[in-house]
Formats: structure tokens, C-alpha cells, sequence
């Protein structure tokens, strides 16, 4: 339930002094604003065929790999959440393992990380909507209104309580869940189309060239789902149901990718499948499930991508309002960002802030006349991917260093082998994105250059606010991320 204190003067009244909705969140709660930012059925209609046409038939152990790399990374993570208490999720745990300079560093990337990630979905919102539009009612409709129309809804949606989100997104990530589940469905029933086969799993299929660019997609698939910790102060016993969402969450998306991709692949054939994805990558779920289900699945399939792609924009949307809040908390941005709403619960005032940056941009892109898919997805979404992969890595780094220094009872395979063997993994996962980064962008070597170099540049501007913090402000930076003084409840 919301607590206030006794000075709110009315109901629902927006108060200061209100705080976030704590023991609101259970595991499958967190759980689905992870899946949810995943976007599973977008990642697979829309992502997923280019990983086939360029990796072959074993593009799905591309996903099982990536999922391995990051449920290693949790062990390391998830441990070091049960000592850190604070809101600010990555930048608190970077802080704490690697100090203050590069904790702040990690904020500011955490902030724009995420922000380009939600940001640049509302033009794949607008195209998924034009496509639906178009395959449903044989209509074109301009794409400005459709991302304005989805920027009030998201608004609408973080600025309510955090467990009617949760239920919203639950009710959307079964929907979109259970669509790809009835393609599978049909394809194993019927057999595939030559019948079933494992040789998407033999190593002839896998150590392939084109296998450096699955893995490439595969990360960026599981975009988000570290995001569990920032959900700490509202969680029930976040001690537990914190690991246990990253862990469900990581386990899900790495097995559920897989299997959609090798279900595909069955109901093409092994020969056929990499030439169809290469001919008509956007329609191969939609041809694969008209064959096997029938039509009017594959027009429901149109519109849950829709519903599929607002439903990541809110668990965005969500995760960044609690970031935002967390660093007004600390001083860092405007005190009036960490409001909170005195009924909902909700840091109302930065996802006010959050949905105008986001109508400012959309508004940029279209007036400069930029594609929503091209240009304000793709140019806005990469460089937030990128943060976050760094973020990641920087999180790994942290962990063996905090529990190198302080005093603890857990076993050196959770505090040290395992963050060491992320570091590894998170940093060849890096290297493979940035250099395929022309499949994600399709852009000129110009552009992808400095879609690159954004997260290192921000994360720099972050070291050098630390530095001015220091000099300037020396209190406010000797508090930052600073454990508060009583456990969240």
C-alpha cells in the first residue's frame, strides 16, 4: 500500500514526501517488466530471421549461448544485491565496487542507456502500428500521431501505481507469449516440414562464421533484464524475489528464444529456412504461422507485435523513472524529478519529464523528415544498447572488488570466479556487437561511428561531473549511492 505522511493535505494529492509503493512486487511481478522490456514476440517476428539467413540453422544455440553468458552474470550480480540496498540498481553496485568517479559515470550512462532504449521504440511502435494498419485494413496512416498517441499511453501508464503496471504488462507478455507458443504448437504437431530435426544443435551448424552475428542479435535480445534490482525498494522480501526474477527472467528469455528459433527453422527446413529469411525476413513468422495455424492467427500475431512493443516501452518507461528518481534523490538531477505521487505511489514527476524528452526527440526526427524505423529507432536505440552492454560490464567488474574489501560469508564461485568469467564473456559480447554494428543500424560507417562512441562519451561527461561534484559540491559526493540508514522494507 502507498505510505504518506500525515502533512499530505488530500487524497491523491501529488506530495514530496510520499513514497514508492514498497512490498508491491512479488517474483513473477518483476519477472514480467523484464520479459516485458525484452520484448520477446518483436525480438523474434522481427529480429530473429536475420540471425537465421546470416548465422544458418544454428542461430538458436546463438541464443542459448547468450543466455548462459548472462545467467552467469547473475550470480555475481544477484549475490552482491542482497548487501546493496540503495535504489540507484547499476550505478549504486558499480559505485560501491569501483568508487564514486565511476559510479557516477555509470549513472549518467544508466540514464541515457535506458532512455535511448525506450526513446527510439516509439518509432518501431509507429511502423509495427502502420504494418498492422496495412495487413488488416489494406490503410496507410502517417506515423507522428501514432508515436504521440503512444507517448500519452506510456505516460499514462508510469504515472499509475507500479502494480497496475505489473498486471497491464502480465496481461500483454501472456498475449504476446502465447502466439509464438500456438506457432509451435502447430509446427510440432504437424511435424515441421520434413519432420523434427536437432541439427540446428550439431557443432558443423554452430562454429560458422555467420555464428559471430547471432551472438551479436542474441545479446541485444536480452536488453533490460538486469533491470530487476531497480525494482528493489518495491519488491516483497527483495532479498529473494530479486534473484529469483533475474533468474527466471534470463532462464525464460534464453530458453524461449531458442526454442521459437529452432521451432521456425522445423517449419521451413533446414535447407529452405535460410534462403526464405533471406528473401522476406519481416514475413517468415507470418507466413510459418499462416501455414500452420491459418490466417487469422497471423493477423492476431499483427496486432500483439503492436501491443508487444508498447508493453517494452512501459517496463522501460518504468525502469527509468525509478533511475531518475533515484539520482534527484541523491542530488545529482533536480530535486522535484524524485516526487513521488501521494496514491499511485509513482515518481510522477520524472515520467512527466521522461514523456517530454520523448516528445521532443519524436518531434526532432519528424520534423527533420528522418524515418521512424531507420532513423529514430535504430539511430536512438543502438547507442542505449551499447550503454547498457557497458553498464554490464561494469557491474561484473564490481562485483569481485566489493567483496574483496568487505567482510562477507559467501563463497568465492559467487564473489569471484563467476563475475570474472562474465567480465570475460560480457566483453567479447561488446566486441561482436560493435563490430556488426552495421546490422543493426544499416547506416554509413560515419554514422555507426558515432552511434558507437555515444556511451563512451557519456559515460566520460559522468567522470567529469564527478570530478566538478568533488570540488564543487564535496558532500553531495561524499553521500552518493550511499547504503540509507534503514533497511528497505
Amino acid at each position: 500500500m502507498s505510505v504518506t505522511t500525515p502533512e499530505v493535505p488530500q487524497e491523491g494529492a501529488p506530495s514530496a514526501t510520499a513514497t514508492l509503493r514498497s512490498g508491491s512486487l512479488g517474483t513473477a511481478d518483476i519477472a514480467f517488466f523484464v520479459v516485458s522490456a525484452a520484448a520477446p514476440l518483436t525480438v523474434m517476428a522481427g529480429v530473429a530471421p536475420l540471425a537465421i539467413s546470416l548465422g544458418g540453422i544454428g542461430a538458436p544455440v546463438g541464443y542459448l549461448l547468450a543466455g548462459i553468458t548472462l545467467a552467469v552474470f547473475a550470480v555475481g550480480f544477484t549475490t552482491m544485491s542482497r548487501h546493496i540496498r540503495s535504489g540507484g540498481a547499476f550505478y549504486a553496485f558499480i559505485t560501491r565496487g569501483l568508487g564514486r568517479p565511476v559510479g557516477i559515470g555509470a549513472a549518467l550512462l544508466a540514464l541515457v542507456g535506458y532512455t535511448g532504449m525506450e526513446i527510439g521504440v516509439y518509432g518501431l511502435l509507429a511502423t509495427a502500428t502502420q504494418d498492422t494498419v496495412q495487413a488488416l485494413f489494406g490503410a496507410d496512416v502517417p506515423w507522428l500521431p501514432i508515436s504521440l498517441a503512444g507517448l500519452l499511453l506510456i505516460g499514462y501508464g508510469g504515472y499509475r501505481s507500479i502494480d497496475f503496471g505489473a498486471k497491464v504488462l502480465g496481461v500483454l507478455l501472456v498475449a504476446e507469449t502465447g502466439i509464438l507458443v500456438l506457432l509451435a504448437g502447430g509446427v510440432l504437431v504437424r511435424g515441421g516440414a520434413h519432420g523434427l530435426s536437432a541439427a540446428s544443435l550439431a557443432p558443423a551448424h554452430v562454429l560458422v562464421p555467420g555464428t559471430a552475428a547471432v551472438l551479436a542479435f542474441a545479446f541485444a535480445a536480452f536488453t533490460g533484464f538486469e533491470s530487476t534490482v531497480i525494482y528493489r525498494r518495491e519488491a516483497r522480501a527483495p532479498e529473494r524475489t530479486v534473484p529469483r526474477a533475474t533468474y527466471l527472467a534470463v532462464g525464460f528469455l534464453g530458453l524461449f528464444y531458442a526454442f521459437i528459433v529452432w521451432v521456425v527453422i522445423q517449419a521451413f527446413g533446414n535447407e529452405e529456412v535460410v534462403r526464405a529469411a533471406g528473401e522476406d525476413p519481416s514475413g517468415l513468422f507470418f507466413t510459418a504461422i499462416t501455414v500452420y495455424v491459418g490466417g487469422w492467427a497471423a493477423d492476431l500475431m499483427h496486432v500483439l507485435i503492436v501491443t508487444s512493443v508498447i508493453a517494452s516501452l512501459l517496463a522501460f518507461h518504468n525502469a527509468i523513472n525509478r533511475y531518475a528518481l533515484a539520482l534527484a534523490e541523491e542530488g545529482v538531477l533536480p530535486r522535484q524529478l524524485g516526487r513521488i505521487h501521494s496514491r499511485h505511489g509513482s515518481p510522477y514527476v520524472a515520467g512527466i519529464a521522461q514523456t517530454v524528452l520523448g516528445a521532443v526527440v519524436v518531434l526532432g526526427f519528424w520534423a527533420a523528415g528522418a524515418d521512424p524505423y531507420g532513423q529514430l529507432l535504430l539511430w536512438v536505440n543502438t547507442p542505449g544498447m551499447l550503454g547498457l552492454l557497458l553498464l554490464q560490464l561494469l557491474a561484473a567488474v564490481a562485483v569481485p572488488c566489493y567483496f574483496r574489501r568487505v567482510r562477507h560469508q559467501e563463497g568465492a564461485l559467487r564473489t569471484l570466479v563467476a563475475p570474472i568469467t562474465a567480465t570475460v564473456l560480457l566483453a567479447t559480447a561488446i566486441v561482436l556487437v560493435v563490430s556488426h554494428i552495421d546490422l543493426f543500424t544499416g547506416a554509413s560507417p560515419t554514422v555507426n561511428t558515432l552511434l558507437v562512441v555515444v556511451a563512451p562519451a557519456v559515460f566520460a561527461v559522468g567522470l567529469a561531473l564527478a570530478w566538478w561534484l568533488r570540488v564543487r559540491r564535496p558532500q553531495l559526493y561524499a553521500d552518493f549511492a550511499a547504503e540509507p540508514a534503514e533497511p528497505a522494507e
